[in-house]
């Protein structure tokens, strides 16, 4: 039977931490995960509007084997400069890949489009998220802030406001996975127009409320509902799943594909042309549970899962603002009730 870690974060996994850094002005952040020593990476985009910086390094047949820290942000383009600000925290923190005398922090980061939010964006020649970047990692601990906090902060669905998601699963042969996400999908992640969240069926300990699937689904279950037939239109979910069990490069690429899954289960439609939907994968390889084939069955189903979870609870725990252009989900099931 699984169950969640004890903080329900990604940093139940041993050897990471996370930092968040929020800017209300700005209506928008920036969240990095930090690895204690260098991290076993892979990564998996399957929407067609991505943002990102050196994915390229993860991908199995190239030399890089490891990262100091994975980066989500918001901000478009402009947010892809918060790598670097992360990148300059730990290069003062005397980390990074050694090559020929000198270190070098591997940092990849992905984007999130969150410009037309309602937030000041006028902030001048460059942007502001390199020092996002570098207040985010210097803030990392293994207790963070979820909902309107980091690359969630802006971050909104197709109905309602989103937000930084994290969740953790517990396994039975020992080993942690847990999800990081900024949920700011095209699509929506209830059902229908009801309160009940897609990914309901994973749910533990009501920890997005509880409240199940409805019965009988809503005739309008199925519709598609997304940005696109509304005003505002900033989309992409970026995420990192992690786990303790030991994995080697091709495997940690066939996790982030598996977490993928969990946006199909928590987001409906998931993956389209407009959304930059990626996960990276995190292998910290603290555990020592060795992994048969059921093994690693077991872990990819529980990456879904854990995702699955992570992207309601990121919405869920959204906070109102004024210049808010959604309602959170708290405002919206009051007023449905």
């Amino acid at each position: 039977m699984w169950r969640k870690g004890p903080r329900n974060l990604i940093t139940d996994v041993a050897g990471l931490t996370v930092g968040n850094h929020t800017d209300q002005r700005v209506k928008s952040g920036v969240t990095t995960i930090l690895c204690e020593t260098p991290a076993t990476a892979g990564v998996q985009v399957l929407g067609g509007a991505p943002g990102t910086r050196e994915t390229d390094a993860l991908e199995p047949h190239n030399l890089v084997d490891g990262v100091d820290a994975i980066t989500l942000s918001g901000g478009s383009a402009f947010g892809i400069d918060a790598a670097a600000g992360v990148q300059a925290a730990l290069r003062e923190m005397g980390r990074g890949f050694e090559i020929l005398g000198f270190r070098v922090p591997i940092v990849p980061g992905a984007i999130l489009f969150d410009l037309p939010n309602g937030g000041d964006k006028d902030w001048g020649r460059f942007s502001p998220y390199r020092d996002f970047g570098f207040s985010a990692a210097m803030a990392a601990s293994r207790d963070f802030e979820i909902g309107t906090a980091g690359a969630g902060t802006g971050a909104t669905t197709a109905t309602l406001k989103g937000g930084l998601g994290s969740a953790s699963t517990l396994l039975e042969n020992g080993i942690t996975v847990g999800a990081l996400v900024a949920v700011n999908a095209v699509g929506s992640v209830t059902v229908g127009d009801t309160p009940h969240f897609w990914a309901a069926p994973f749910e533990l300990d009501d920890e997005f409320g509880g409240l199940g699937l409805p019965h009988p689904m809503p005739a309008d279950a199925s519709a598609v509902t997304t940005k696109m037939r509304t005003a505002a239109r900033g989309n992409t979910t970026i995420a990192v799943i992690a786990t303790d069990a030991k994995l080697d490069k091709p495997a940690a690429k066939r996790l982030a594909i598996a977490a993928h899954d969990g946006f199909a289960r928590a987001i409906w439609p998931a993956h389209t042309p407009v959304d930059g939907d990626l996960v990276f994968a995190l292998s910290t390889g603290r555990s020592e549970t060795p992994l048969d084939l059921e093994a690693v069955i077991d872990l990819n189903a529980a990456a879904a899962a854990t995702m699955a979870r992570a992207i309601a609870r990121g919405v869920f725990a959204a906070k109102p603002d004024k210049s808010d252009i959604f309602p959170t989900w708290a405002e919206k099931s009051v007023v449905g009730q």
